[in-house]
């Protein structure tokens, strides 16, 4: 790559990662990275390539902190995978971070997959081998004997064992751990309120995983599975169904992330009898209104949301993750918070301090979409309204997925 590439995106409005939007001003970009953000009277006479933004929004790349590049979005994606060799995954997951980035986004937290397959996509991509988004992977989630994730994940039960498993992922090379700490919906057999790990069995796997400086992650769907992991010192929780003025206030207090993955239950209910097993659908439907109203709820209380899809769940498709912002406003959030929880504080949870956001010296990773967002969500939800991708600096093929 020429590191000494420049670019000068002008004409149209630049998002900033305080929410403000910037009119007038132009971004010049070198090799990989922005190198100035400016009035555009500053650029008079600039000779280089230009990228005229007129009627436009120059957006930081998209973040997705729930995704998973081994699925397909399928009826019931695990039965598949564990169907497939290792070579297939890998090329599947390969595609799928393909599409993603022409989706628009350009960084992704993989949130479990088999076998650490998805590490040398993560890592393809990472050094820009392919095309394909900053991927951080959390390797095989960690669950208790018959808990939810169990056909890929590494069941550990009791606090030993647990601890084992978590020494496990670091050694293996997975950037932040995953620990299952409620049932979930496309798992037969467990209830999606149900706490599966105790309270100190969850105390002791995060703290393994700090002592090691990895973030963590939790699937906690249950009240009593999210106060668990929130006072265990749980990064963040992952979607957060039943959220009590209790959990949230937990999480307020340590700071918390929540990732609500809307996307999840959202097209499990839209798409009945589309090969999703009864019981996926029985569950999706009977924790959709809870799940809704838990994200507005801790929306309002002004909770730290990053933005996150689970894509590859059923007819959840990678390259539509931007979808999610549409599905955040639509239970409360502005558009810019929406945006907000989609780049700076998205990039902030996965410890990306120079993604995410469209200031000097950072990544040179955009999203360019008609009109203004600020104003009309959709103009980044819906890809028809995307004009460019960008990643380090250079334009993405839109035939890329």
């Amino acid at each position: 790559m020429d590191q000494g590439h420049e670019t000068l995106y002008r004409g149209g409005r630049i998002f900033l990662p305080d929410g403000h939007a910037l009119d007038d001003h132009a971004v010049l970009t070198h090799g990989a990275r922005i190198a100035r953000v400016a009035p555009s009277a500053e650029f008079a006479g600039y000779a280089g390539q230009v990228v005229d933004t007129t009627d436009a929004t120059l957006l930081p790349g998209l973040i997705d902190c729930h995704v998973h590049l081994l699925y397909a979005g399928e009826g019931h994606p695990s039965k598949v995978v564990a169907d497939m060799g290792p070579g297939q995954v890998v090329v599947r997951a390969l595609e799928h971070a393909r599409a993603t980035l022409a989706g628009g986004i350009t960084a992704v937290r993989d949130c479990g997959g088999k076998d650490y397959l998805e590490f040398a996509v993560r890592d393809a991509c990472n050094r820009r081998a392919f095309a394909g988004p900053t991927i951080r992977a959390a390797g095989r989630m960690i669950c208790m004997t018959g808990g939810h994730g169990n056909m890929h994940g590494r069941v550990a039960d009791g606090v030993d064992e647990v601890v084992k498993a978590v020494r496990e992922q670091v050694h293996a090379g997975s950037d932040f751990v995953k620990i299952m700490a409620t049932g979930g919906v496309m798992t037969r057999g467990v209830d999606p309120q149900d706490a599966h790990y105790s309270a100190e069995e969850m105390l002791a796997g995060i703290r393994e995983a700090q002592r090691f400086h990895r973030p963590t992650a939790s699937h906690a769907q249950g009240t009593e599975g999210i106060l668990n992991a929130t006072r265990g010192g749980i990064t963040s929780i992952e979607h957060g169904i039943y959220l009590t003025d209790e959990a949230i206030e937990a999480m307020l207090e340590r700071g918390t992330y929540l990732v609500p993955t809307l996307a999840a239950v959202t097209n499990i209910v839209r798409n009945p009898g589309a090969g999703i097993p009864e019981w996926a659908m029985a569950k999706a439907a009977s924790v959709a209104d809870s799940h809704r109203q838990s994200v507005r709820a801790f929306a309002r209380a002004g909770g730290r949301i990053a933005m996150g899809t689970d894509s590859g769940t059923p007819y959840n498709l990678h390259g539509n993750n931007s979808d999610e912002l549409a599905f955040m406003v639509e239970v409360g959030m502005t558009p810019v918070h929406a945006l907000l929880a989609a780049t700076v504080n998205a990039a902030d949870l996965m410890r990306l301090p120079d993604e995410g956001r469209i200031q000097e010296g950072a990544f040179a990773d955009f999203l360019i979409v008609s009109g203004d967002p600020l104003a009309d969500i959709d103009r980044a939800a819906r890809r028809e309204h995307h004009k460019m991708v960008v990643k380090r600096g250079r334009p993405v093929a839109a035939d890329a997925n």
